[in-house]
C-alpha cells in the first residue's frame, strides 16, 4: 500500500511500531528511524545510490535490523502541489521498494532540506560536515512530520 495520507497510513499500522523515513535523491537516500511510540525521529546513515537492487538490499538489512513496520517517503513536490521530475523518480522508488510489502506513506518534503540547512547553519556547522549530514537529517525532519501528522 502506497498512500499520501497519513490516516490511511496509520490504519495500516494499529499496532504502531517503528517507522524508517527515506529521503531519495539521485545521488543519494538519507535515511532516519523513529521510535515504535512514534514520538521522535533520529537521523541514520546516508546510503550512496547505485543499481536499484543494491539500494534495496542496503534499505532491506535496515528494515530487519530495525524490525520496521512500515516506510516514510519524502515526496518532492513542486511549490504549486504539482509533480516534477524528481517527484515522478519518487514515486518510481516508491512502487519499487513496495516489495518490502510494508505499508508506505509519501511526506510532503517540498522544505525539508532547507529547514535542515537552516538548523544545520544555526548550528555553526561546517560546509563539509552539513554536506555529509544533510541527508539523513532531511529523512528525520520528512520522518518528524509524518509522525506529528500520525498522533495528531
Amino acid at each position: 500500500m502506497i498512500t499520501t495520507k497519513p490516516a490511511e497510513f496509520r490504519e495500516a499500522l494499529p499496532e504502531g511500531g517503528r517507522l524508517i523515513g527515506l529521503d531519495v535523491g539521485s545521488k543519494t537516500i538519507g535515511t532516519a528511524f523513529c521510535d515504535a511510540g512514534w514520538s521522535f525521529a533520529t537521523a541514520a546513515k546516508t546510503i550512496k545510490r547505485s543499481k536499484f537492487g543494491k539500494d534495496k538490499a542496503q534499505i532491506e538489512q535496515l528494515v530487519a535490523d530495525q524490525n520496521i513496520t512500515g516506510l516514510v517517503i519524502g515526496l518532492p513536490l513542486n511549490m504549486d502541489s504539482t509533480d516534477s521530475p524528481q517527484t515522478q523518480s519518487v514515486r518510481a522508488f516508491a512502487r519499487n521498494i513496495a516489495v518490502l510489502g510494508l505499508p508506505i506513506l509519501l511526506q510532503d518534503e517540498r522544505w525539508s532540506t532547507q529547514a535542515v540547512e537552516r538548523a544545520l547553519i544555526d548550528a555553526d556547522v561546517s560546509r563539509a560536515k552539513r554536506a555529509e549530514r544533510v541527508d539523513s537529517a532531511a529523512a528525520a525532519f520528512i520522518l518528524q512530520g509524518a509522525i506529528d501528522a500520525l498522533v495528531g
